[in-house]
């Protein structure tokens, strides 16, 4: 068995695409759009295979407007030390949220966490 991918809602689908193709090295797929519910979305794809789908709805223009539920953070392994430091202070350096880190967290990953453009937490691990 495998997660054949993971979703978020977004309330900007194009800022949070450009973020998770461009910093993550991901590929987006042509743009699905349902206007009879107001839904669009996006799956991007990674060079493991993994998957992610952005999706908004016109309803939903911020936190308050998404579902409740969502999960706590993604993380995208960069697979080294170094990589974590250059990513998190290229990130830093656009404008992006440092949450914490990089540092090694107790159950041994060499991380730090960022907040995308929505304010989601996103661990960049070694």
């Amino acid at each position: 068995m495998k997660i054949e991918h993971v979703a978020i809602w977004v309330a900007d689908i194009e800022k949070a695409k450009q973020f998770y193709t461009s910093y993550f090295d991901g590929v987006a797929n042509e743009k699905y759009t349902n206007e009879l519910k107001g839904f669009s979305s996006y799956f991007i794809t990674y060079p493991s295979g993994a998957r992610l789908e952005v999706m908004t709805r016109k309803d939903i223009t911020d936190k308050k407007t998404a579902p409740l539920l969502g999960w706590a953070h993604i993380a995208f392994s960069v697979g080294s030390k170094e990589h974590v430091d250059t990513l998190t202070k290229q990130l830093q350096n656009d404008g992006y949220t440092l949450e914490s880190g990089p540092r090694t967290t107790g159950d041994g990953y060499y991380e730090s966490v960022i907040l995308d453009s929505e304010g989601n937490q996103i661990e960049i691990t070694s």
